[in-house]
């Protein structure tokens, strides 16, 4: 697979993380923190990947890392943060809570967004959307400055109410998407993966 040299990477490290308790990207699965299956999935992709977060914690990954613009604006500031920061016109926007992600799934979205000019790409199960698991073009840094002026502040309702395109993934790659928010969630991941 060869490097795609006009996309950046984003991994929004940010969130309370009030469930888990403890901060999410580095959780450790199968002795790794979620931070770094997540870089490696990517790495096949794109070597320019850049950490949204104010956590020096994270500096152990060597990776580049800003602060966001707004603080406390969740997902939707994150992302607004990323885009402008970017000089890519295309960018992977990814949480930092799914361990399970995969370089094919993540190569299927990236490659679908060249082929259409929507300001956003993004994974859905059909039943449920996953944003956050995304490119975006750098064109939608607006349309995410204006929603934090507005104070709408809900990720899902933004890109729905945006030109965008759903890539739909099938039941076995659901578990590549799982968001892991919990205590719970985590034990239940490695208890299936033994």
């Amino acid at each position: 697979m060869k490097f795609s040299a006009d996309i950046t990477a984003y991994v929004l490290c940010g969130g309370k993380s009030s469930r888990m308790q403890s901060e999410k990207g580095l959780v450790l699965y199968k002795g790794k923190p979620f931070i770094r299956w997540i870089i490696e999935a990517v790495m096949p992709i794109t070597p320019d990947i850049i950490l949204v977060t104010s956590n020096g914690d994270y500096s152990l990954v060597g990776l580049p890392m800003i602060e966001d613009l707004y603080a406390d604006k969740g997902p939707v500031g994150g992302i607004y943060t990323a885009l402008k920061h970017s000089k890519t016109k295309r960018n992977l926007i990814l949480s930092c809570d799914i361990p399970k992600i995969t370089t094919g799934l993540l190569s299927t979205i990236v490659a679908e967004s060249a082929k259409n000019d929507s300001p956003v790409t993004f994974i859905s199960d059909g039943r449920n959307d996953y944003p956050l698991i995304g490119v975006y073009t750098k064109s939608a840094s607006t349309t995410f400055d204006n929603a934090i002026s507005a104070n709408k502040l809900k990720l899902c309702s933004l890109v729905n109410m945006i030109s965008h395109q759903k890539i739909h993934i099938n039941a076995d790659q659901k578990s590549f998407v799982q968001n892991i928010n919990s205590k719970a969630e985590l034990l239940s991941l490695n208890l299936l993966d033994r």
